[in-house]
C-alpha cells in the first residue's frame, strides 16, 4: 500500500467519523464503526486473534484479570496496546489504565483512543515506563498531511520500533514546545519574561518593570506571528491572481460573464480568499475552494456550488465584517483581512461540513 492510497482511506474514514457523530454511544459501536476499520487500514488483519489479541490480559502486580482492548502482535511479540473509548469521551486523565498495561507489558507503544483522537505514547524517559505526554495526537476528522506522514509509519507494512523511537523524541518535544511558546503568547509567564528582559533591557527587573513588559512581549510573539502569516498569505495571493489571469486568457468569455464583468475584485477581497485557503487547507483540497465576487458581497465556497458557501466578506465604507454559514450567521467585524484568521476554528468546521 503506497502513501497516497493510505491518505485516501484515511480520508475516507474522516468522513465517517463526521457521520457518526452523536450516533456512537458505547465502546462497542465506536470500536466497530471506526477503531477497528483504521487499524484495518493501518493493514493489521482485526479478525486475526493472533495478530490482533482483543481483551488482552496485561496483569499488574497484585492486580489480576487486568485487560487491555487490543495489543498489535508482530513476530510473536506484543508491539502496541490499545485502550479505547466511546466516540464521545474526553480522553484528558484517561491513560492511567493504559499506563499499568504498558508496564505489565513487553509493548514498545500505547494508544488511547476514542476513535477520532488518537494519542500515542512510548518510553523515551525510562525503559517500559510509559511517559506521560503522548509523542503524538491525532484528530483523524481533522487530520494534516504531516499527521498522515507520521500515522502512516504504523502501517504493518512500514512499521519499525527504532525509526518510529527516534521520531517520537522530536515530536514530542516539538510539541511540548510548541505548547509551551502558545501558552507564553497567550499569558507569559514571569520566568519567561525575565528570560527575554536580560537580553533587551538593562535595568533592574523590579516586579513593577516585570507587569510592565509582560503584555509588551505578549505584543511581540504575536506581531512575530501575524507576519509570518501575512508574508505567507501575499505568497497565496500572488498564485491566486496568477492562476485567475491564466484562467481569464485561457476561458472564453460567455453573456453572463460579460455582465459580471463590471465587478471588480479588488485586491483586499483576494486577500481574505487567500486568508481562508490558508485556514481550509488542514480540512480539505484547496482546489475545491473558489471565489464568486458579487455585487454586494464576496462569496467564498466549496466545489463552485451555491449551497456550499462558508462564509461572505463585505467591505464597506464604515466598517468590514464576514458572515459565516453557520445556524446563526454570526456576523464578525474586522480591520484588516489578515484578522479573518483568528476565526479559523470555526471557519474550518463550516468548510468541514461540506467534506
Amino acid at each position: 500500500m503506497d502513501k497516497n492510497e493510505f491518505a485516501s482511506k484515511i480520508k475516507a474514514l474522516a468522513e465517517q467519523i463526521e457521520n457518526f457523530q452523536n450516533k456512537l454511544n458505547t465502546e462497542e459501536a465506536t470500536k466497530n464503526a471506526l477503531i477497528m476499520p483504521l487499524f484495518s487500514d493501518l493493514g493489521y488483519n482485526v479478525f486475526n486473534p493472533t495478530e490482533f489479541v482483543p481483551e488482552f490480559t496485561a496483569d499488574f502486580g497484585s492486580k489480576k484479570g487486568e485487560r487491555v482492548d487490543y495489543a498489535i502482535v508482530m513476530n510473536d511479540e506484543v508491539q502496541i496496546l490499545v485502550e479505547t473509548k466511546e466516540l464521545s469521551d474526553n480522553l484528558e486523565k484517561k491513560d492511567s489504565q493504559l499506563f499499568r498495561y504498558f508496564t505489565a507489558t513487553k509493548a514498545k507503544f500505547g494508544i488511547l483512543t476514542n476513535g477520532d483522537t488518537y494519542k500515542f505514547y512510548t518510553d523515551l524517559e525510562q525503559p517500559n515506563v510509559m511517559d506521560e505526554p503522548p509523542f503524538l495526537t491525532i484528530k483523524i476528522s481533522a487530520i494534516k498531511d504531516s499527521q498522515i506522514n507520521e500515522l502512516f509509519k504504523f502501517t504493518k507494512d512500514n512499521f519499525d520500533v527504532d525509526s518510529i523511537t527516534d521520531s517520537a523524541s522530536d515530536l514530542k518535544y516539538v510539541g511540548l514546545a510548541q505548547e509551551y511558546f502558545t501558552q507564553q503568547m497567550n499569558h507569559p509567564d514571569e520566568e519567561f519574561v525575565r528570560l527575554v528582559l536580560s537580553h533587551i533591557y538593562d535595568g533592574i527587573k523590579t516586579q513593577q518593570v516585570i507587569e510592565q513588559f509582560t503584555p509588551v512581549i505578549a505584543k511581540g510573539l504575536n506581531q512575530i506571528i501575524s507576519e509570518q502569516v501575512s508574508s505567507k498569505l501575499n505568497h497565496a495571493l500572488n498564485q491566486t491572481t496568477l492562476d485567475t489571469s491564466e484562467n481569464e486568457q485561457d476561458t472564453p468569455t460567455t453573456s453572463s460573464e460579460k455582465e459580471r464583468s463590471s465587478i471588480v475584485t479588488t485586491p483586499e477581497e483576494l486577500e481574505s480568499y487567500a486568508v481562508v485557503k490558508l485556514i481550509i487547507r488542514d480540512v480539505m483540497d484547496t482546489n475545491r475552494i473558489v471565489y464568486r465576487d458579487n455585487h454586494s458581497y464576496f462569496n467564498i465556497l466549496i466545489d463552485d456550488n451555491n449551497r456550499k458557501w462558508v462564509l461572505r466578506v463585505f467591505f464597506k465604507s464604515t466598517r468590514n465584517f464576514i458572515v459565516l454559514n453557520d445556524d446563526d450567521n454570526t456576523e464578525i467585524n474586522f480591520d484588516s483581512s489578515v484578522d479573518i484568521y483568528d476565526y479559523a476554528d470555526q471557519i474550518k468546521a463550516i468548510a468541514a461540513e461540506f467534506k
